[in-house]
């Protein structure tokens, strides 16, 4: 099993910089004991102008075997048959990956003690495998590696007998990369990329192989396009952890693009809100808390809009989705919440795993993000933003505006949010303070209903308001709603609707006027 790494330079900047970021000194040959063979490390050439480094692995058939090769989720399928005789000791696999990431540790992490500045650079590298087993064939090879940023990709065929060329190619390919990348991306692509081309691993695929994906794809993997065939593959299809990578592999595109570090989104919704805490606290001599009455008067405007299908977004643990699921003239629930946090706590408190076939068809839950336009909520009968806009920048409201009335669509719009007015009310809330520390404004009544009238003018939509909870004849209710309904689907709206503005005149509140 061999690779070679090569690069060119000048007197100035020699080629056998290679062996500084290597960790490997070109004038020697050396040995590294591993656990199915012996690793060795040498330079074919090394000059200022041009440096390579092999690689070559030679594998004990005899330690593949007594440590359970074969056997279990992620055996090589070659040895699981032939447990002597196959082509481990031949073909690029995970046993080149991990024997690359043993012996080049420190040049996969971008370390170099001795030249610091070095690992930081792009540099002209030529990376070339004679035997790379590709289960895909050539093509697959040039879509997992074309995209990272290699000026060439090349696959030549290798034949199953050179001697019979009826026989056609093998599974084999020989694989040459030349471009300008860092050392260290290189390095990681290829300890991703290797076992995904063999499907297949030579170990155990355990929980922790999701962090090393993770690790190793830092910085491409959630934007490559082929991101789904490389996670399966590499965790060897085993379903749930696929799962758990998937989820933060989006978490780490969403954030990317939000321009935000992916635990501030997955920390969004996660801890409760402190004013309902300290409305529930106050609300103890009252029979019912608020954040029930809300999710009451969510579920009477939506029975009287007479929805079916029914997107809750930004569900956050799923008390919304729990309480429709009770009822059965909703058909189709849809939560959508931008931390995966939140959406594995809302599996749990729905039970999804051990949940009916029947039951199980009428919900799901997924990740994304409301900055962004999703095909995926088309087509509803009403979504449901409760107490989800003051968790956004003013700046980015307008983004979701879009994706939500702008591209969704739905016949019917549901949006709560707190009353800012209402906080004087609260004993145990400090003056000038919001009701959760994630808040990133508070609006007045005439606030909010200015910004629901511009929204509704621009996108073809009426609005009406409603009080939720007790009205104080002063401030007014703790939380108000707004319910929009699409102007071709306009009905009137009764009970305790507050005088509806469909004349679309109100501008959107500005930043400076929140509270």
């Amino acid at each position: 099993m061999f690779l070679t790494i090569s690069t060119t330079g000048t007197p100035e900047k020699p080629a056998t910089d290679l062996g500084f970021l290597l960790h490997k000194h070109p004038g020697r040959t050396q040995a590294f004991a591993t656990s199915h063979g012996t690793a060795h490390v040498f330079y074919p050439e090394a000059t200022d102008h041009r440096c390579t480094a092999a690689l070559l692995l030679e594998v004990d058939p005899v330690a593949l075997v007594r440590r359970g090769q074969g056997k279990g989720r992620g055996g090589a399928p070659d040895s699981a048959l032939a447990q002597y005789v196959n082509d481990r000791p031949y073909a690029a696999s995970s046993l080149l990956a991990v024997a690359l990431s043993g012996v080049f540790r420190t040049a996969l992490k971008g370390q170099c003690a001795a030249r610091p500045e070095l690992p930081g650079q792009e540099r002209p590298l030529r990376i070339e495998i004679p035997v790379l087993p590709a289960r895909g064939g050539g093509d697959l090879v040039r879509r997992l590696f074309g995209p990272l940023g290699w000026a060439s990709v090349e696959t030549t065929p290798i034949a199953l007998d050179e001697a019979f060329p009826e026989w056609g190619d093998s599974r084999y390919v020989r694989l040459v990369l030349e471009g300008e990348l860092r050392l260290e991306d290189a390095l990681r692509q290829l300890y991703v990329l290797l076992p995904v081309l063999d499907d297949s691993k030579h170990y155990w695929i355990a929980p922790d192989e999701v962090d090393k994906l993770l690790r190793a794809g830092d910085g491409w993997l959630a934007a490559h396009p082929e991101h789904a065939l490389i996670t399966a593959r590499y965790l060897a299809r085993h379903k749930r952890l696929t799962q758990s990578a998937m989820e933060r592999l989006e978490l780490a595109r969403l954030a990317e693009a939000d321009g935000s570090e992916a635990e501030e989104l997955d920390d969004a919704v996660d801890a409760a809100p402190e004013g309902d805490a300290a409305g529930d606290a106050e609300a103890r001599e009252r029979s019912v808390p608020l954040a029930v009455r809300r999710r009451d008067a969510v579920l009477a405007a939506l029975r009287e809009s007479g929805a079916a299908r029914v997107l809750d977004l930004g569900c956050g643990e799923g008390q919304l989705v729990q309480a429709l699921l009770r009822d059965t003239a909703f058909t189709e629930i849809v939560g959508v919440d931008v931390s995966v946090r939140a959406l594995t706590t809302a599996s749990r408190r729905l039970r999804l795993e051990r949940m009916g076939e029947r039951q199980s068809s009428r919900v799901q839950l997924f990740q994304g993000s409301l900055a962004y336009t999703d095909k995926r909520l088309a087509g509803y009968d009403a979504a449901v933003l409760s107490e989800v806009i003051e968790h956004l920048d003013l700046p980015r409201l307008p983004a979701l505006e879009y994706a939500v009335f702008g591209s969704a669509r739905p016949r019917t719009v549901l949006v709560t949010t707190p009353n800012v007015e209402y906080n004087v009310r609260w004993e145990s809330l400090p003056a000038g303070r919001v009701r959760h520390r994630d808040h990133r404004f508070e609006w007045t009544r005439e606030e909010f209903r200015a910004w629901a009238g511009g929204v509704a003018a621009r996108f073809g939509y009426s609005v009406a308001y409603r009080p939720v909870g007790d009205e104080d004849p002063e401030v007014g209710p703790p939380t108000q709603m707004a319910v929009f309904t699409r102007a071709a689907d306009t009905t009137s709206t009764t009970g305790t609707t507050d005088t509806a503005d469909t004349t679309g005149t109100a501008d959107t509140p500005k930043e400076g006027e929140a509270a």
